[in-house]
């Protein structure tokens, strides 16, 4: 039987000339920072740009993130140095020249957000006030209120998006599909098919698209990220053509809020780069002679010891302790206790209870340094794209750099594009709706159970197995109730880009960075290569990485816990 991810006319209902149409030189899909950095960057090279938004603007992760934004601004530091801790989380697998790209151009868009109007915390001499966060070795991290960092970078993205007049603001206007020529995968990309709540179905036609849409956290049932991230950006290019990369490392935050009745807010890292430690029920530090930095270990490490004394404990939780800050804990992360008190929670006193939750895609559209994919006029930038830098396992706060710079790159390569000899042409009609639809709030918990259970912090063949089983079952039916059902769409996406994830979690046996296997629990030197998948083909792409002799392959057993 045919399914939806062999067959991509489904998404197809309709011929595109009964249809609104709207045009623009550059279309990017998706408002956080990555997104509307590359819009500012296509709007400087005087290009008519469209942004997308799911949701209102604000609604994204970079909104969410608490974490700063890492670069190496201080005297003390250097960019080499930024370099060198990247590639030590990045367990093996990261692209150097990419590592460095991102280090390199860093500053200046530190240098550029300044100019824009972001403020950063500073001290009493006005110097950035510098915080250290897990596996970096030097206080590199910028932050605004403390723990407010992402709400303060959007505020300031959207201000001056809004204030530049060629560029549109789309907002709860979602993105369905890429459009392509002769609807073949892997031929240019000529549009997008868009549906707004009050407008309905719409084609967008551009010589480019700029998909920055997010990473997909929501596949998990634990999650840090807001009700954006489904996966269904990766999807859209997955059907297009383009390769997806890297897509078994999930990135797992070891520290949010486990409260009853809370949704998983993250402690950010910086509370434990103040000084505070993770603790069990008694008190007693848990990375204590696990790994060298202790408390400030890369998260992969610090995300499975928590696993691992949960399983020993049987209890729900660990605790993060940060009753001994210097200055005290409201003073310098006034929102992290603002959102504490509303359940009770007073960190000058109490232990926060925390737990893991999925967090980031490390994973996604495979891209060169401009952020062009190998499907001609799609670019890919922020969580959604695979650029090389994080390897196996993001360092922190390395993300709200990431889609500053690799943004601007795209925003720049897409603004060079032109639409000549790609015109729009009639799509296929759709094929006959199939019977035996599911019930979407079914599939969708059904899913985000299935992938925290089968999918989560520690994996083995036969779970990976299972959840591959359960959602080709999914996959096997068309979920849209009504051409207009934005709701079936996105669940069609989430479960295709579950897939790719479990498909590449088996591919990989062994343990490396944010992919534990408990049947293959050491790193394998073979396999230190990158896998990547396109549409219609069933096996991985294998794609070498550079060996580097100061890059040393992950330990065995890399975080588990070591004799004293």
């Amino acid at each position: 039987m045919t399914d939806i991810f062999d067959d991509r006319r489904y998404l197809v209902p309709f011929r595109s000339a009964l249809l609104p149409q709207l045009f623009a030189d550059v279309l990017v899909i998706g408002s956080g920072v990555a997104g509307l950095r590359a819009a500012l960057a296509a709007a400087e090279q005087g290009r008519e740009v469209v942004v997308l938004s799911k949701r209102d603007a604000a609604t994204s992760s970079t909104a969410w993130a608490q974490g700063g934004i890492a670069a190496a601004v201080d005297e003390a530091d250097d960019p080499d140095q930024h370099v060198a801790d990247t590639l030590e989380a990045g367990a093996g697998l990261c692209d150097r020249e990419m590592v460095e790209m991102l280090c390199r151009e860093g500053p200046g868009e530190i240098d550029r957000l300044v100019e824009w109007g972001m403020r950063f915390d500073r001290d009493a001499s006005g110097a950035p006030m510098l915080g250290r966060e897990g596996g970096h070795h030097r206080s590199r991290i910028l932050h605004t209120d403390g723990a407010a960092t992402g709400a303060a970078l959007a505020s300031t993205m959207i201000d001056r998006v809004r204030g530049t007049d060629s560029i549109r603001l789309f907002e709860e206007c979602t993105a369905i599909d890429l459009l392509t020529m002769d609807n073949d995968p892997g031929s240019p990309v000529i549009g997008v098919l868009t549906h707004h709540p009050t407008h309905g179905l719409q084609v967008i036609w551009t010589a480019a698209v700029v998909l920055a849409g997010g990473g997909a956290g929501r596949l998990f049932r634990e999650t840090t990220n807001p009700r954006t991230s489904t996966g269904d950006a990766m999807a859209m290019a997955w059907r297009a053509g383009a390769s997806i990369v890297d897509a078994e490392f999930v990135q797992f935050h070891p520290t949010t809020l486990y409260v009853a009745g809370s949704v998983r807010a993250l402690l950010s890292e910086a509370v434990r780069g103040e000084g505070a430690s993770i603790v069990d029920r008694r008190g007693r530090p848990i990375m204590a002679g696990v790994h060298p930095m202790g408390d400030l270990a890369p998260r992969d490490v610090v995300s499975a010891r928590i696993t691992e004394v949960l399983a020993e404990s049987g209890e729900p939780c660990v605790f993060v302790d940060a009753t001994r800050i210097s200055g005290g804990f409201a003073n310098r992360f006034p929102g992290l206790a603002s959102r504490l008190a509303e359940f009770d929670v007073d960190p000058a006193t109490t232990p926060i209870p925390v737990h893991p939750a999925a967090h980031y895609t490390i994973g996604g559209v495979q891209v060169d340094a401009d952020g062009a994919s190998r499907v001609p006029g799609l670019f890919a930038c922020g969580e959604v794209s695979a650029t090389g830098v994080h390897g196996a396992n993001r360092l922190a706060s390395n993300s709200l750099l990431e889609g500053l710079v690799f943004g601007a790159r795209a925003g720049r390569a897409a603004a060079e594009c032109d639409d000549a000899g790609r015109r729009p042409r009639l799509l296929a009609e759709a094929p006959p709706r199939r019977a035996g639809e599911l019930d979407l709030v079914d599939v969708r918990a059904s899913l985000r159970s299935a992938m925290w259970r089968n999918v989560g912090i520690e994996r083995d063949g036969e779970k990976l197995q299972d959840a591959l089983e359960m959602i080709d079952f999914w996959g096997r039916y068309c979920l849209d109730k009504t051409f207009d059902d934005v709701e079936g769409w996105e669940i069609q996406g989430m479960i295709a880009a579950a897939r790719l994830i479990v498909r590449g979690a088996l591919a990989r046996t062994e343990s490396r960075g944010t992919h534990r296997r408990r049947d293959h629990p050491d790193p394998d030197p073979a396999a230190r290569v990158r896998y990547g998948w396109v549409r219609g083909r069933e096996t991985p792409v294998r794609i070498p990485v550079a060996v580097d002799a100061a890059e040393a392959d992950p330990l065995p057993n890399r975080g588990r816990k070591v004799p004293s």
